[in-house]
């Protein structure tokens, strides 16, 4: 059996533990949470799976080499050390991707270019010719983590982000990344076990991690090319075998998935991209307001992704925000409502106060994603439900209470 070795998956910020628990259910060992990214100790199985299953990945890498290096010359010699020859021939490409902090290092694209330069001059002092670099498909996609003096080189197993999980044909202005997507979907707690709304479903994206998460479709059911399948050591046989044992859990989703827009152009990507994931019927979609929309009887969860004042341009932000608590607060009775955005001023606007506030990031911009529990009746009545509710399922004796 193949030794284990560490395996570093990347992630959007504000999902850590959600990967940390998608990595701890495929079995892995030693998971630890880093920023953006966990930690864990696998083999090319592990590695495997992850890639092909873990919703909220993005990238997976095998670390290759540490050392330590201070300036750009020390940079250059370490990495010419490494035998490169060894890793990739002459008619094949590279790309470099590198992320610093601290002091010694201060321009990621320099120390990527500067590593380049000595992988190019090793092949020239050996064969006299270089491997091309290829920033969008390349053989071997070399990733180079430096804070302050301390360097790490590792090869990236997932190829393209993650997230381009292979469904996702045509796209909305402003469009969700599919990692997102399927990390609100897991924070918001829903289970798969009552109904599903997107009342504002842009291009799709949410309703569709939605349908995937419930009927159990594998992240990468939908993707062809991953990275680690142009290494020395691919294992056709083994990545088969993964994905077969993936795929055989895909089932049947007993409840309602609803996606709405009031944009036809959305709905039009929408029903296009459902096309591409073989799910226009277990999906339905239709161009409605939300507060025009019938939902369906029996209860469930929400998740809205509203424009946001810095993602696309509305005549009165504040207005759409009002407009939407309105809405929920008139139709929306029973149901748990999940927000995202960015913009804390105009969220106030909505007139509901938050039961739960989750920090994220959706790109550059800094959201909170909050839940709204759109109460059936008087809120007092309500909670008095609820305690009742909670002493019958985990009643106390005597005897308990003593201890």
């Amino acid at each position: 059996m193949e030794e284990n070795y560490q395996l570093i998956t990347k992630t959007a910020a504000g999902l850590e533990e959600v990967l940390s628990d998608e990595i701890k259910a495929m079995g892995a060992k030693n998971v630890r949470i880093m920023h953006r990214a966990v930690i864990c100790e696998g083999n090319k199985e592990m590695m495997y799976r992850i890639n092909y299953t873990a919703r909220t990945a993005l990238k997976v890498l095998k670390p290759f080499k540490d050392f330590r290096a201070r300036n750009e010359d020390q940079l250059y010699k370490e990495i010419q050390k490494i035998n490169w020859c060894e890793l990739l021939r002459t008619d094949q490409t590279f790309a470099i991707d590198a992320i610093v902090s601290g002091r010694c290092f201060t321009h990621s694209l320099y120390v990527a270019q500067k590593t380049k330069d000595a992988i190019v001059d090793q092949f020239r002092d050996v064969y006299g010719i270089r491997p091309s670099v290829n920033t969008l498909n390349p053989d071997l996609r070399i990733s180079l983590h430096i804070r302050e003096d301390k360097v790490k080189v590792l090869f990236d197993s997932s190829g393209e982000s993650l997230h381009k999980r292979g469904y996702r044909k045509m796209v909305d202005k402003a469009p969700m990344n599919e990692v997102l997507a399927a990390g609100l979907i897991q924070l918001s707690g829903w289970k798969a076990d009552c109904n599903f709304v997107d009342c504002m479903c842009g291009s799709g994206t949410i309703p569709i991690e939605a349908a995937m998460f419930a009927m159990k479709i594998p992240a990468g059911y939908y993707r062809k090319d991953y990275g680690f399948m142009k290494w020395d050591d691919y294992d056709p046989e083994l990545w088969q075998r993964i994905k077969d044992e993936a795929d055989s859990q895909i089932t049947d989703f007993d409840h309602e998935i609803w996606a709405s827009d009031r944009s036809g152009k959305a709905i039009g990507i929408t029903e296009n991209n459902l096309q591409y994931a073989h799910l226009t019927h277990d999906i339905k979609v239709m161009k409605k307001n939300m507060e025009d929309l019938v939902l369906p009887e029996e209860k469930g969860i929400v998740i809205i992704n509203p424009p946001y004042g810095d993602r696309l341009e509305e005549d009165d932000i504040d207005q759409v925000y009002e407009n939407i608590g309105n809405t929920l607060k008139r139709n929306f009775q029973g149901w748990k409502v999940w927000l995202i955005t960015d913009d804390a001023v105009a969220l106030k606007h909505v007139g509901l106060k938050p039961t739960v506030k989750i920090p994220l990031w959706n790109g550059p911009l800094e959201c909170r994603f909050v839940r709204f529990d759109i109460f059936e009746g008087r809120y007092k009545d309500m909670k008095a439900r609820e305690a009742e509710e909670k002493e019958t399922e985990n009643p106390e004796t005597d005897t308990d209470k003593g201890e």
